[in-house]
Protein backbone atom coordinates (compact mmCIF):
# COMPACT_ATOMS: atom_id res chain seq x y z
CA UNK A 1 0.00 0.00 0.00
CA UNK A 2 2.87 2.39 0.72
CA UNK A 3 4.45 1.69 -2.67
CA UNK A 4 1.11 2.20 -4.37
CA UNK A 5 0.69 5.59 -2.67
CA UNK A 6 4.20 6.64 -3.70
CA UNK A 7 3.50 5.76 -7.33
CA UNK A 8 0.30 7.79 -7.36
CA UNK A 9 2.06 10.70 -5.68
CA UNK A 10 4.92 10.67 -8.21
CA UNK A 11 2.47 10.52 -11.12
CA UNK A 12 0.50 13.46 -9.72
CA UNK A 13 3.63 15.58 -9.25
CA UNK A 14 4.88 14.94 -12.79
CA UNK A 15 1.44 15.60 -14.27
CA UNK A 16 1.15 18.84 -12.29
CA UNK A 17 4.57 19.93 -13.49
CA UNK A 18 3.67 19.34 -17.14
CA UNK A 19 0.33 21.08 -16.66
CA UNK A 20 1.97 24.13 -15.04
CA UNK A 21 4.46 24.38 -17.89
CA UNK A 22 1.58 24.26 -20.35
CA UNK A 23 -0.35 27.01 -18.51
CA UNK A 24 2.75 29.20 -18.35
CA UNK A 25 3.19 28.74 -22.07
CA UNK A 26 -0.41 29.89 -22.63
CA UNK A 27 0.00 32.90 -20.33
CA UNK A 28 3.10 34.09 -22.14
CA UNK A 29 1.80 33.20 -25.59
CA UNK A 30 2.32 36.65 -27.10
CA UNK A 31 5.88 36.84 -25.85
CA UNK A 32 6.65 33.36 -27.09
CA UNK A 33 4.98 34.16 -30.43
CA UNK A 34 7.19 37.22 -30.92
CA UNK A 35 10.26 35.35 -29.79
CA UNK A 36 9.82 31.89 -31.31
CA UNK A 37 6.90 32.36 -33.78
CA UNK A 38 4.23 29.73 -34.57
CA UNK A 39 3.31 29.59 -30.84
CA UNK A 40 -0.12 28.06 -31.59
CA UNK A 41 1.43 24.94 -33.03
CA UNK A 42 3.73 24.70 -30.03
CA UNK A 43 0.86 25.06 -27.55
CA UNK A 44 -1.19 22.46 -29.41
CA UNK A 45 1.76 20.13 -29.39
CA UNK A 46 2.13 20.72 -25.66
CA UNK A 47 -1.53 19.82 -25.09
CA UNK A 48 -1.16 16.64 -27.09
CA UNK A 49 2.04 15.73 -25.27
CA UNK A 50 0.41 16.30 -21.89
CA UNK A 51 -2.63 14.19 -22.77
CA UNK A 52 -0.44 11.46 -24.23
CA UNK A 53 1.80 11.48 -21.17
CA UNK A 54 -1.12 11.20 -18.73
CA UNK A 55 -2.90 8.45 -20.67
CA UNK A 56 0.20 6.35 -21.26
CA UNK A 57 1.32 6.74 -17.64
CA UNK A 58 -2.10 5.82 -16.31
CA UNK A 59 -2.28 2.81 -18.62
CA UNK A 60 1.19 1.65 -17.57
CA UNK A 61 0.23 2.09 -13.93
CA UNK A 62 -2.91 0.00 -14.38
CA UNK A 63 -0.89 -2.77 -16.02
CA UNK A 64 1.69 -2.60 -13.24
CA UNK A 65 -0.94 -2.81 -10.50
CA UNK A 66 -2.69 -5.68 -12.29
CA UNK A 67 0.55 -7.62 -12.58
CA UNK A 68 1.28 -7.07 -8.89
CA UNK A 69 -2.18 -8.31 -7.95
CA UNK A 70 -1.81 -11.40 -10.14
CA UNK A 71 1.65 -12.08 -8.71
CA UNK A 72 0.40 -11.84 -5.14
CA UNK A 73 -2.56 -14.07 -5.94
CA UNK A 74 -0.23 -16.67 -7.49
CA UNK A 75 2.15 -16.52 -4.52
CA UNK A 76 -0.72 -16.94 -2.09
CA UNK A 77 -2.10 -19.86 -4.12
CA UNK A 78 1.34 -21.48 -4.19
CA UNK A 79 1.73 -21.08 -0.42
CA UNK A 80 -1.70 -22.57 0.17
CA UNK A 81 -0.96 -25.46 -2.17
CA UNK A 82 2.40 -26.11 -0.47
CA UNK A 83 0.76 -25.99 2.96
CA UNK A 84 -1.95 -28.39 1.81
CA UNK A 85 0.64 -30.81 0.39
CA UNK A 86 2.63 -30.64 3.64
CA UNK A 87 -0.47 -31.25 5.77
CA UNK A 88 -1.54 -34.09 3.52
CA UNK A 89 1.93 -35.66 3.73
CA UNK A 90 2.07 -35.22 7.51
CA UNK A 91 -1.40 -36.71 8.05
CA UNK A 92 -0.41 -39.83 6.11
CA UNK A 93 3.07 -40.41 7.53
CA UNK A 94 2.99 -39.83 11.31
CA UNK A 95 3.58 -42.42 14.05
CA UNK A 96 1.87 -43.02 17.39
CA UNK A 97 3.27 -45.52 19.89
CA UNK A 98 2.03 -47.29 23.00
CA UNK A 99 4.24 -48.41 25.88
CA UNK A 100 3.57 -51.99 26.92
CA UNK A 101 4.68 -55.15 28.72
CA UNK A 102 7.39 -54.60 31.38
CA UNK A 103 9.46 -51.56 32.23
CA UNK A 104 12.97 -52.13 33.58
CA UNK A 105 14.99 -49.77 35.78
CA UNK A 106 18.62 -50.61 36.52
CA UNK A 107 22.07 -49.07 36.97
CA UNK A 108 23.56 -47.70 33.75
CA UNK A 109 26.54 -49.54 32.32
CA UNK A 110 29.86 -47.89 33.19
CA UNK A 111 30.89 -48.34 29.55
CA UNK A 112 28.22 -45.88 28.42
CA UNK A 113 28.98 -43.50 31.28
CA UNK A 114 32.58 -43.31 30.08
CA UNK A 115 31.48 -43.03 26.44
CA UNK A 116 29.15 -40.09 26.94
CA UNK A 117 29.51 -38.40 30.33
CA UNK A 118 33.26 -38.96 30.39
CA UNK A 119 33.50 -37.00 27.13
CA UNK A 120 31.12 -34.29 28.44
CA UNK A 121 28.32 -35.36 26.13
CA UNK A 122 24.84 -36.00 27.54
CA UNK A 123 23.23 -37.66 24.53
CA UNK A 124 20.54 -40.15 25.61
CA UNK A 125 20.61 -38.72 29.15
CA UNK A 126 18.16 -36.71 31.24
CA UNK A 127 19.08 -34.92 34.45
CA UNK A 128 17.09 -34.15 37.59
CA UNK A 129 15.66 -30.69 36.99
CA UNK A 130 17.57 -29.07 39.88
CA UNK A 131 20.93 -30.37 38.63
CA UNK A 132 23.07 -28.54 36.07
CA UNK A 133 25.32 -30.08 33.43
CA UNK A 134 28.37 -28.34 34.90
CA UNK A 135 27.85 -30.12 38.21
CA UNK A 136 27.74 -33.49 36.48
CA UNK A 137 30.87 -32.82 34.42
CA UNK A 138 32.73 -31.38 37.42
CA UNK A 139 32.34 -34.48 39.60
CA UNK A 140 30.46 -37.44 38.07
CA UNK A 141 31.22 -39.57 41.15
CA UNK A 142 28.62 -37.60 43.12
CA UNK A 143 25.81 -38.79 40.85
CA UNK A 144 23.94 -42.01 40.17
CA UNK A 145 23.35 -43.05 36.58
CA UNK A 146 20.17 -45.05 36.04
CA UNK A 147 18.79 -46.63 32.87
CA UNK A 148 15.08 -46.95 32.11
CA UNK A 149 13.98 -49.39 29.39
CA UNK A 150 10.36 -49.49 28.20
CA UNK A 151 9.00 -51.69 25.38
CA UNK A 152 6.68 -50.04 22.89
CA UNK A 153 4.73 -50.79 19.74
CA UNK A 154 3.48 -48.63 16.89
CA UNK A 155 -0.31 -48.53 17.18
CA UNK A 156 -0.89 -46.21 14.25
CA UNK A 157 1.13 -44.80 11.39
CA UNK A 158 4.59 -45.43 10.00
CA UNK A 159 7.83 -46.90 11.30
CA UNK A 160 9.43 -44.83 14.05
CA UNK A 161 12.87 -43.35 13.35
CA UNK A 162 13.46 -41.37 16.57
CA UNK A 163 11.83 -40.59 19.90
CA UNK A 164 12.77 -37.73 22.20
CA UNK A 165 11.63 -36.93 25.73
CA UNK A 166 10.92 -33.34 26.75
CA UNK A 167 10.35 -34.33 30.38
CA UNK A 168 9.97 -37.46 32.45
CA UNK A 169 8.08 -37.45 35.77
CA UNK A 170 8.04 -40.25 38.33
CA UNK A 171 5.37 -40.06 41.01
CA UNK A 172 5.74 -41.73 44.40
CA UNK A 173 2.86 -41.06 46.79
CA UNK A 174 2.83 -37.24 46.96
CA UNK A 175 6.36 -36.78 45.64
CA UNK A 176 7.17 -35.98 42.01
CA UNK A 177 10.66 -36.57 40.57
CA UNK A 178 11.07 -34.66 37.33
CA UNK A 179 13.83 -35.14 34.76
CA UNK A 180 14.53 -32.86 31.81
CA UNK A 181 16.90 -32.77 28.88
CA UNK A 182 20.28 -31.01 29.10
CA UNK A 183 20.19 -27.22 28.76
CA UNK A 184 22.30 -27.46 25.59
CA UNK A 185 19.54 -29.51 23.93
CA UNK A 186 15.86 -28.79 23.36
CA UNK A 187 14.98 -32.32 24.39
CA UNK A 188 16.63 -35.65 25.16
CA UNK A 189 16.75 -38.21 22.39
CA UNK A 190 16.23 -41.76 23.62
CA UNK A 191 17.92 -44.88 22.31
CA UNK A 192 15.72 -47.32 20.38
CA UNK A 193 16.72 -50.97 20.76
CA UNK A 194 15.11 -53.88 18.92
CA UNK A 195 15.03 -57.15 20.90
CA UNK A 196 15.49 -60.14 18.60
CA UNK A 197 14.11 -62.56 21.18
CA UNK A 198 10.88 -60.77 22.06
CA UNK A 199 10.55 -59.11 18.61
CA UNK A 200 9.81 -55.80 20.30
CA UNK A 201 11.24 -52.31 20.24
CA UNK A 202 12.43 -50.67 23.44
CA UNK A 203 13.22 -47.09 24.35
CA UNK A 204 16.18 -46.59 26.66
CA UNK A 205 16.89 -43.33 28.45
CA UNK A 206 19.47 -42.71 31.15
CA UNK A 207 18.76 -40.61 34.24
CA UNK A 208 21.27 -38.64 36.27
CA UNK A 209 20.48 -37.95 39.93
CA UNK A 210 22.60 -36.96 42.96
CA UNK A 211 23.59 -39.92 45.10
CA UNK A 212 22.03 -38.35 48.18
CA UNK A 213 18.70 -38.00 46.37
CA UNK A 214 16.17 -40.58 47.59
CA UNK A 215 14.97 -41.58 44.12
CA UNK A 216 16.67 -44.90 43.46
CA UNK A 217 18.40 -47.58 45.50
CA UNK A 218 19.71 -50.54 43.52
CA UNK A 219 19.66 -52.74 46.64
CA UNK A 220 15.93 -52.38 47.29
CA UNK A 221 12.54 -52.27 45.60
CA UNK A 222 11.76 -48.77 44.35
CA UNK A 223 8.07 -47.98 44.41
CA UNK A 224 6.41 -45.54 41.99
CA UNK A 225 2.73 -44.92 41.37
CA UNK A 226 2.79 -43.35 37.90
CA UNK A 227 5.11 -42.10 35.17
CA UNK A 228 4.28 -39.21 32.87
CA UNK A 229 6.30 -38.72 29.69
CA UNK A 230 6.21 -35.62 27.47
CA UNK A 231 7.60 -36.90 24.20
CA UNK A 232 7.96 -36.35 20.49
CA UNK A 233 7.69 -39.24 18.05
CA UNK A 234 9.35 -38.84 14.68
CA UNK A 235 8.46 -41.18 11.84
CA UNK A 236 10.86 -42.59 9.28
CA UNK A 237 9.76 -39.89 6.81
CA UNK A 238 10.41 -36.99 9.20
CA UNK A 239 6.88 -36.30 10.48
CA UNK A 240 6.75 -35.45 14.20
CA UNK A 241 3.92 -35.81 16.71
CA UNK A 242 4.05 -34.40 20.23
CA UNK A 243 2.10 -36.04 23.02
CA UNK A 244 1.86 -37.04 26.67
CA UNK A 245 2.06 -40.69 27.71
CA UNK A 246 1.01 -41.87 31.19
CA UNK A 247 2.03 -45.28 32.49
CA UNK A 248 0.26 -47.18 35.25
CA UNK A 249 1.97 -50.33 36.47
CA UNK A 250 2.50 -52.90 39.17
CA UNK A 251 5.56 -52.35 41.36
CA UNK A 252 7.98 -55.27 41.64
CA UNK A 253 7.65 -57.64 44.59
CA UNK A 254 11.29 -58.60 44.29
CA UNK A 255 14.38 -57.41 42.47
CA UNK A 256 16.63 -59.29 40.07
CA UNK A 257 20.12 -60.41 41.05
CA UNK A 258 21.71 -57.44 39.28
CA UNK A 259 19.44 -54.99 41.07
CA UNK A 260 17.02 -54.53 38.17
CA UNK A 261 13.49 -53.47 39.12
CA UNK A 262 10.83 -54.89 36.78
CA UNK A 263 7.47 -53.11 36.55
CA UNK A 264 4.53 -54.71 34.78
CA UNK A 265 2.69 -52.04 32.77
CA UNK A 266 -1.03 -52.52 33.36
CA UNK A 267 -2.16 -49.62 31.18
CA UNK A 268 -0.84 -46.65 29.29
CA UNK A 269 -2.54 -43.87 27.42
CA UNK A 270 -1.28 -41.40 24.86
CA UNK A 271 -2.72 -37.88 24.60
CA UNK A 272 -1.98 -35.92 21.45
CA UNK A 273 -0.46 -32.50 22.23
CA UNK A 274 -0.17 -31.20 18.68
CA UNK A 275 -1.03 -32.04 15.11
CA UNK A 276 1.53 -33.92 12.97
CA UNK A 277 4.00 -31.71 11.12
CA UNK A 278 6.98 -32.23 8.86
CA UNK A 279 10.19 -31.40 10.75
CA UNK A 280 12.89 -33.36 8.91
CA UNK A 281 15.14 -36.20 10.00
CA UNK A 282 17.57 -36.70 12.85
CA UNK A 283 21.21 -36.91 11.93
CA UNK A 284 22.91 -40.23 12.73
CA UNK A 285 24.56 -40.47 16.12
CA UNK A 286 28.33 -40.03 15.83
CA UNK A 287 29.07 -40.93 19.42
Amino acid sequence: MKNKGSIYQTLAIISLFVFVVMIVALAFGDFLDRTFNVIGIRIATLFVAFASFCSSTAFSLLIFMHNRTVTRANEDANRRAELFRELQFASANYSIIEFMDRMLIYDESSRYIDKYVGKKVLDFHMIEKRVSEEEVFRDPSQFSFISVKIPFKVVEGRVVSAISFDSLKFKRDNEVFEFVGPMTQNDSRVYILYNEQTKRNNVIVNLIVPKDFHFWESSQINVFSKITVNLEIRSLLGVAVKGISELYFTNPEQIEGDGTNTYKINSSNFTLAGMPKVVGLYEPDKG
